[in-house]
């Protein structure tokens, strides 16, 4: 069977409930923090995708024991210093960034070398922006080309705390430093620019010795040394990312609307529904509630009747780096001119975003102007497709693929979109719930 789709036909106007998979996000992060515990957690609603399928096969190397039925997974942790050694371990953190990056900062007290390794895309991320701070820690980290995959930790039994100024946005990057905080002797302090807080929140939400202090750009993290973590048991809500993809479909197919039941909306993850509420889309979070201190909600779109155009603050980037090939697209079908800045951080994603996204425009037939760490769109309402376009050697990058299949269904012309496996790292269930809008 080619790994590959062909869409050549656009989707008509529909009016749909959906519920998407659980927040990749939170998945991981779930899985690793239950590993340092000392008991069995449940997780319900983990995402079933290869991303996390990799987090709970690293656990395992480690030692801990996890049962998996269905979407129920149970983690029995061996508490912050029950990790068991093998010579030569290896963990493979594929394609995923959260878990090459997050569990560096668990093992940087295992006193044993560990080496690190991932896929193509992966390999190609900048690993440097962990390897730096941990470090600091006591930790000797070894990488390709002091940047790259593979890495080789050797941890230290005598970890010292840190001063540390997280400027990138990178939830990973301070998330992996919080992990090692939690081992290290003393108060390690985090000042981080803006971005998504779901570990800070788990941690909270388990009494672990952590502060925040939210300043208007920055956040004030402080992290203390913990001997012992208690289970937890949790449903985890569904995904803002990958439902953003349906978002998209809806604002760019007329007289349609949508509703994605029971979806994670924290604050750092809502970007993508502040823009488009710029460009005058109708969105409603409705039956909102805390969960563990999370914010769910079921989300209702309206397609709107105009589209405008947006120069879109920068600091509205944070809280939607992983959507904005969508954003990208709706901004191509809006009247004026869009401009978004300061994307540097987009190209360091599983593939360079930015530069995807100025080229799947182009092929289009969008007016464009990009820049290394910009992007200036020529909006068109009245845009058509009707040629074919050919979407292939992106390095599999899911988002990538995602974003093609909702223009092809929204703007029309032929497409042949290559590598469908590669959503299988975060959405597997992609196409079946493409499939129930084909058929509405």
């Amino acid at each position: 069977m080619p790994n590959k789709i062909i869409v050549k036909e656009k989707i008509c106007n529909f009016y749909k409930k959906i519920s998407i998979p659980g927040d990749k996000s939170i998945s991981i992060r779930l899985i690793l923090i239950s590993s340092l515990a000392s008991g069995t957690s449940k997780v319900k609603n983990l995402l079933m995708s290869e991303d996390v399928y990799a987090s709970i096969q690293a656990i395992k190397k480690l030692g801990v024991k996890v049962l998996v039925k269905k979407n129920i997974c149970k983690i029995h942790g061996v508490g912050m210093q029950g990790f068991k050694y093998r010579k030569n371990l290896l963990i493979n953190a594929q394609n995923s960034g959260t878990l090459g990056r997050l569990i560096s900062g668990i093992l940087v007290d295992f006193p044993f070398p560990i080496k690190i390794v991932g896929d193509k895309s992966l390999s190609k991320r900048d690993f440097k922006r962990i390897a730096v701070p941990l470090r600091k820690f006591g930790a000797s980290f070894s990488l390709k080309n002091n940047c790259n995959l593979p890495l080789i930790i050797n941890g230290s039994k005598k970890l010292k705390s840190i001063k540390f100024f997280e400027n990138k946005g990178s939830a990973q990057c301070k998330s992996s430093v919080i992990f090692a905080g939690l081992k290290a002797d003393g108060k390690t302090i985090i000042k981080a620019k803006k971005s998504r807080d779901h570990t800070e929140l788990l941690l909270k939400y388990l009494k672990l010795p952590i502060k925040v202090k939210k300043n208007k750009n920055f956040d004030l993290i402080e992290i203390h040394k913990v001997n012992k973590i208690k289970p937890i048991n949790y449903n985890v809500p569904s995904d803002i990312s990958s439902g953003a993809f349906f978002i998209a479909l809806t604002v760019l197919t007329k007289k349609s609307k949508l509703i994605i039941k029971n979806v994670n909306i924290n604050p750092t993850r809502t970007g993508i529904i502040n823009i488009l509420k710029r460009m005058g889309v109708k969105i409603l979070f409705i039956k909102k509630k805390n969960y563990k201190g999370e914010v769910i909600a079921d989300i209702l779109v309206k397609s709107p009747k105009n589209l405008r155009s947006i120069n879109c603050p920068s600091k509205l980037n944070s809280g939607a780096i992983d959507e904005f090939l969508v954003i990208f697209l709706i901004a191509a079908k809006a009247k004026g001119v869009s401009i978004f800045r300061n994307l540097d951080e987009l190209n360091k994603k599983e593939s360079p975003r930015l530069k995807w996204g100025s080229k799947i425009l182009k092929m289009m037939g969008v007016k464009v102007i990009s820049t290394k760490n910009s992007i200036k769109i020529f909006g068109n309402p009245h845009l058509e497709i009707k040629k074919k376009i050919v979407i292939q050697k992106y390095l599999k990058d899911h988002r990538v693929f995602m974003a093609s299949v909702i223009a092809a269904l929204s703007f029309g012309g032929e497409w042949h979109i290559h590598d469908k496996d590669a959503i299988k790292t975060s959405f597997p269930s992609f196409l079946k719930i493409i499939d129930t809008f084909k058929n509405e």
